[in-house]
């Protein structure tokens, strides 16, 4: 298997702009859905969807909406697996100083950079703010501009006061500091996403990112705060959230083998740690919301 370079990725706003605005409808744009990161900030909305929500060291799967931000040099992936026909993804990429230094350093601003400090971490905003600022975020296409600006730092300002949030990724890995560990990192998280399904020995991957296995677990274990094996469970899970969300023929057993565990009762167990609740209970909350 070949993989690919980690991706520091560059972004070109449109000419006398300051803000990058992009749109996908019913076809997702495939060129972002690989692990990359930039030093630009990320608001994103999915207004109708379902995908893995893939930032730093959080994964989730969701099935409706998404609203996030993700900090500066966060590594990511793209959120969306489709679209449905009305459904729209909305991405607004920006640097912290897109109004110049001094702009962001009035008062007046403090609140927005404490946002953006916050956005370090991933930002994933609830319902209420989702159903206010999205149709916002999805209209920001339509102007041009200052208006535009305007409009943005609008958003801006109410994301800033807002308290109807969570933030996703408490070890945050921003990779700005050392591309190297950025390539290592990106490599085992591609790797992990292709093969998760089957068993992966730590020989095989130390040897995918050419380290001693000794060396690959304190490597891993200290640029992510977690282990590899801790990883991979949580891969499993969040492919179990997908399955139990768009299989209902498949018994919770089905899933279980599905995923890659080879043990019932450890994946009960690896599903409730990794998202709190057991599976029955999981599928039995979805199947209410749905309905």
């Amino acid at each position: 298997m070949i993989i690919k370079k980690p991706t520091l990725e560059k972004l070109t706003p449109s000419f006398g702009s300051s803000i990058l605005v992009k749109q996908h409808a019913e076809k997702v744009d495939k060129n972002n859905a690989f692990w990359h990161f930039h030093p630009e900030l990320e608001l994103v909305y999915v207004n109708k969807g379902q995908g893995k929500t893939h930032i730093g060291n959080h994964l989730s799967y969701f099935n409706n909406s998404q609203l996030i931000l993700i900090g500066a040099n966060l590594p990511h992936n793209g959120f969306a697996d489709r679209l449905t026909a009305n459904g729209t993804e909305t991405t607004v990429q920006f640097k912290s100083d897109f109004l110049g230094n001094d702009f962001i350093k009035i008062p007046e601003m403090a609140n927005v950079v404490s946002l953006f400090d916050r956005a370090k971490k991933g930002i994933k905003f609830n319902v209420e703010t989702k159903l206010y600022i999205g149709p916002k975020i999805n209209s920001l296409i339509d102007y041009t501009g200052l208006e535009r600006v305007l409009k943005f730092l609008e958003i801006l300002n109410y994301l800033a006061k807002t308290e109807d949030y969570t933030l996703l990724n408490a070890d945050g890995i921003a990779l700005e500091a050392n591309p190297q560990d950025s390539d290592k990192i990106s490599a085992i998280y591609k790797y992990v996403n292709t093969n998760f399904k089957q068993h992966i020995t730590l020989d095989e991957i130390a040897d995918k990112v050419s380290m001693t296995v000794p060396a690959f677990c304190r490597y891993f274990r200290k640029t992510t705060g977690k282990t590899f094996t801790q990883l991979v469970n949580e891969y499993r899970v969040v492919h179990a959230t997908k399955l139990l969300t768009e299989k209902s023929q498949l018994s919770i057993a089905d899933v279980c083998f599905e995923c890659g565990f080879n043990n019932f009762s450890h994946f009960n167990k690896q599903f409730n740690d990794v998202v709190g609740k057991s599976a029955s209970q999981y599928r039995k909350e979805i199947k209410q919301i749905i309905q």
